[in-house]
């Protein structure tokens, strides 16, 4: 009996990378998955998945290929990098880069691709650890209507929904805005929460009145439990954030826009992943509570 599954290649399998795949996985896709640490693919192996040594050995052969890794970088050596995905991909298949990235470098990456007769999408995300794990991210994407179309049931296996926003960097730059105001909020939730716990008022009822009132979006109501509660199991690194914000800065720069509070917000994000390593962003609450401190 001939295998008819869909073949996917997911290629990174950090916080958000695992529960993809394990979507995919699960809906009966035919899976195979690549990580730096092979390790991380163990689980994924176990459950069904092929696991490859390589980008290269991932893709060939695949409908679609999926990366989700942390920045440019990554995302340029898994690609294009020795024994990376791009050259051994068929031609007529789709990548699919739905990490956070530069808005430059995701229409440099299509650019490669349209050169091997490869579709394009950038879809990156917005959820972290329990959207992926439970299949409901929303992807933001940018590419021509045929190929988002012919990427969306895939994506649909891992979502809820697929958001068409224009060409190729539309997602990339949507994702970097939303972002940006994420970023700011979770740095002064920070603040907040100390300037609270430090003035001696309720840290519950204070909370209470904020979360209920015009600051309290879905951020910052998860968020701010997270902080009082010191509870940093990761769903997005702050070393994460700190990239963001940073492609985030250059990005509107290049519109004539200055975003002070986005440099201001990375210098918490990056004191927090310099002190606290792989804990989650609302660590960043730490890094004001000890700066507080030593001033005493």
């Amino acid at each position: 009996m001939n295998d008819t599954r869909i073949k996917v290649a997911v290629l990174g399998l950090g916080i958000m990378g695992r529960g993809m795949a394990g979507q995919l996985n699960a809906k009966g896709f035919d899976v195979t998955v690549w990580n730096r640490d092979p390790a991380k693919a163990r689980a994924l192996g176990d459950a069904g998945a092929t696991v490859a040594a390589s980008p290269a050995e991932a893709v060939r052969g695949a409908a679609f290929v999926i990366a989700m890794l942390a920045h440019d970088d990554a995302s340029r050596a898994v690609w294009l990098g020795d024994d990376g995905a791009l050259a051994a991909m068929d031609a007529g298949a789709v990548a699919i880069e739905c990490s956070t990235l530069s808005v430059d470098w995701a229409k440099t990456l299509a650019n490669a691709t349209a050169e091997r007769a490869i579709g394009f999408i950038d879809a990156p995300v917005t959820g972290t650890k329990p959207q992926a794990a439970g299949g409901t991210l929303r992807f933001f994407t940018g590419g021509d209507e045929a190929t988002v179309a012919k990427a969306e049931p895939v994506l649909l296996a891992m979502g809820t929904e697929v958001i068409r926003l224009g060409p190729v960097g539309s997602g990339a730059l949507l994702k970097l805005i939303n972002n940006f105001l994420c970023g700011v909020q979770v740095a002064s939730l920070a603040e907040a929460i100390t300037m609270v716990e430090r003035s001696g008022l309720d840290v519950t009822q204070s909370m209470a009145v904020l979360t209920a009132g015009a600051p309290g979006s879905p951020l910052v109501k998860m968020l701010a439990a997270r902080m009082i509660e010191r509870d940093y199991e990761p769903n997005f690194l702050p070393s994460l954030m700190a990239k963001d914000l940073r492609y985030a800065a250059s990005t509107f720069a290049g519109q004539g826009v200055e975003l002070a509070s986005a440099e201001a917000a990375r210098a918490r994000f990056e004191a927090a992943a310099a002190q606290f390593g792989g804990k989650d962003m609302a660590v960043v609450a730490e890094v004001i509570r000890g700066a507080g401190k030593a001033r005493e």
